[in-house]
This record gives structure tokens, C-alpha cells and sequence, in this order.
């Protein structure tokens, strides 16, 4: 082992022994984990920016909750999330109103707002840094509490369990719909629990990677996945192992070299779809 590399595990080393490092490693992977579970439903759906539009409602949430000084925020955060994801599918099944012009509607305006309370109201000394931590998530998941980290535990448990209790309805909703219906599955139903799970997933992404890059821990996954297999089951368990791999590798690198949490697991995320895209470029998919 050279004297560099020695340099870098003793770094590391030295940083996974701090308590925040640990709770940062736990939540990370937990929130790569729900992620990625219902980010195939949403490609395949032709949804997937609404991790866009749920994150800058939650970016307004955010705006509000350090506006009334919330020492926790995400009581605040996530029922405005849910509450717009709700209506968010109403509004994207109307037919004045189609689903992609709903979110970006929401997205935008929610972004506005949030940003424009925050420069009004905001008696913070470093504002730049505030929305640049909230936006990029620069620095917030290194400064996570451990009630934070108990309350993203069982929330990532919950969503986990509730897909796995669902698996064989979300699939159905997933392919088709009217079928589904035909069959006397409530369609609007599951439709309504998937929306309010992906808000709850928004929420505890935000401290991962931020408001901005929520969309690609979501859709990054999948599409690796979909370039390799062809089941809904074998790209949902690769999309799963694929998003825990490479959020622990980014959290890792952020540690060794001091880059920013969010940015470095995104970038992580695009040189792993890449090097899936290339396989399926060279061998033409893996069929399962």
C-alpha cells in the first residue's frame, strides 16, 4: 500500500468514526434505497419530473419553516409536500390541464415563492449559503441530528415496507391502467399512495442531494437498470443495489476529497449510466 493511499484510508477512517459521518452514511443509503424503488413506476409512467415539481414545493416548505424558525422543519416540510403531491395528480388528470404543464407550473411557482420569502423574511447572515446548502445539499446531511436521522429511519422503513406489501398493484398501475381498472383494482387509489410516497421521498432526498438534483437519485437508477434488463422485477432489484452502490461511493468521495455531498452522488449516478449505457451498447442488454 503506497504512502498515498495509506493517507486516504486513514482519512477515511478517521472520518467514519465521527457520530454525523455515520448518520450521514445511514440516511444516505436509506433515501438511495426509496429512491430508487418508485423511480421505475415513474419513467415508465412518463412522470418523472414530478421529483421536480415536489422538490421546490418542499424548497418552499423549507423557505417558510426557517422563516418562522421550525427547530424541526420537516414537520412543516413534509405534509405541504404530500399535500401537493395530492393535488398535484388531481390537477395532472384534468384534462384543461395536463401533467406536465401542472408540474411545471407548481415547480416553478413554488420555486419563486420559497426563494422570494427567503430574501424577505429570512434573518440569516449567510443567505447565499443557506439556499446554495437547500438547492445543492452542500452540507446538510452532514449536520443531521439523531432525531432527524431516527425520523428518516422509520420513514425510509415505511416506505419500503409499503412497497414490498404493494409490489403486485404498483405493477399493475404501472403497465396499464385501464386494465387494472377492468380488474377492480382501485387505480386512483394506488395512484394517490404513490404520489404521497415519492413526496415523503422528496423530503428526505432534500438533505441528501438537494432540491435541484432529487430527480436524477430518482430517475438515474432505473434507466441504468432498463438498459440491462427487461423485467419489472429484475430493473426494480438492480435499480435498487445500483442507487445504495453509487450514493455510498459518492458519500465516500465527498469525505476523501471534500467535494459536495449531493453533486459528487449525482455524479456518480452519470458515470454508472454510462458505463451501463456502453454494455448495452457492445453486448445488447442482458435479458431476464
Amino acid at each position: 500500500m503506497t504512502p498515498q493511499e495509506m493517507t486516504l484510508f486513514g482519512k477515511l477512517s478517521l472520518y467514519l468514526s465521527y457520530p454525523f459521518v455515520q448518520y450521514a452514511i445511514i440516511v444516505g443509503v436509506l433515501i438511495a434505497l426509496c429512491s430508487s424503488l418508485l423511480g421505475v413506476t415513474l419513467v415508465l409512467k412518463r412522470f418523472s419530473f414530478i421529483g421536480d415539481g415536489l422538490s421546490h414545493v418542499a424548497f418552499g416548505g423549507l423557505a417558510i419553516a426557517s422563516v418562522v424558525n421550525l427547530t424541526n422543519e420537516m414537520w412543516l416540510v413534509l405534509p405541504i409536500t404530500v399535500l401537493s403531491a395530492v393535488l398535484l395528480l388531481r390537477t395532472g388528470q384534468n384534462t384543461r390541464i395536463k401533467g406536465d404543464a401542472a408540474i411545471a407550473m407548481i415547480s416553478v411557482g413554488a420555486l419563486a415563492f420559497g426563494y422570494l420569502i427567503m430574501n424577505l423574511f429570512s434573518t440569516s447572515t449567510n443567505l447565499s449559503g443557506d439556499v446554495c446548502s437547500t438547492l445543492f445539499g452542500s452540507t446538510s446531511i452532514l449536520t443531521l441530528t439523531q432525531q432527524e436521522v431516527i425520523l428518516s429511519a422509520i420513514l425510509s422503513v415505511l416506505v419500503i415496507l409499503l412497497f414490498i406489501f404493494l409490489y403486485h398493484k404498483i405493477f399493475d398501475v404501472t403497465f396499464d391502467e385501464n386494465f387494472a381498472k377492468a380488474s377492480g383494482t382501485r387505480v386512483e387509489l394506488y395512484n394517490t399512495v404513490i404520489a404521497i410516497v415519492i413526496a415523503v421521498i422528496i423530503v428526505l432526498a432534500m438533505n441528501l442531494v438537494g432540491s435541484l438534483l432529487i430527480s436524477a437519485l430518482v430517475i438515474f437508477p432505473a434507466l441504468s437498470a432498463m438498459r440491462l434488463f427487461r423485467s419489472f422485477k429484475a430493473v426494480t432489484i438492480f435499480s435498487a443495489v445500483f442507487s445504495v452502490v453509487c450514493a455510498l461511493l459518492g458519500m465516500l468521495i465527498s469525505i476523501i476529497y471534500g467535494t459536495p455531498v449531493g453533486s459528487t452522488i449525482v455524479a456518480v449516478d452519470t458515470v454508472a449510466f454510462l458505463i451501463c449505457y456502453a454494455i448495452e451498447f457492445f453486448k445488447g442488454g442482458v435479458s431476464s
